[in-house]
């Protein structure tokens, strides 16, 4: 049987789902000048879909409650996932300081594979650790 070549992937932007999308946004348009784009407001000018964007990098955010309005079926995934950014950065000294006051998951430290890190927790919840080799 002839084998197949798998199938070209071009790019992964992750869709973080939380309660609200505008604290998200804030971080880190704030903190490291990334672009909000894709803004779509709900029935209440709240936002319940954004995407922000710098470089090559984007990190998509949705309302838990508008994913579910979409799909009901999907509340039951909802509870309980979990996700973690990795980033690699150039200077963890530069990063460290637009993080200062967001919650510390692990603070600053040497790993085993040649890394120095700095874990965060972003205001959706999520888990975002930034690398430095």
């Amino acid at each position: 049987m002839p084998r197949t070549l798998p199938p070209k992937l071009n790019h992964l932007t992750p869709v973080l789902v939380v309660d609200e999308v505008e604290p998200c946004v804030d971080f880190w348009v704030d903190r490291f000048g990334f672009i909000a784009e894709n803004k779509v407001p709900g029935p209440d000018g709240k936002l319940i879909f954004a995407s922000i964007k710098i470089d090559t990098m984007e990190i998509m955010y949705q309302t838990r409650a508008s994913v579910v309005a979409e799909a009901p079926d999907a509340a039951a995934e909802l509870s309980g996932h979990s996700v973690t950014l990795f980033i690699a950065v150039d200077d963890l000294d530069a990063v460290e300081r637009a993080v200062a006051g967001a919650p510390v998951v692990k603070p600053r430290h040497k790993t085993f594979y040649g890394s120095t890190e700095l874990y965060i927790r972003e205001p959706g919840g999520n888990m975002v650790g930034f690398a430095q080799f």
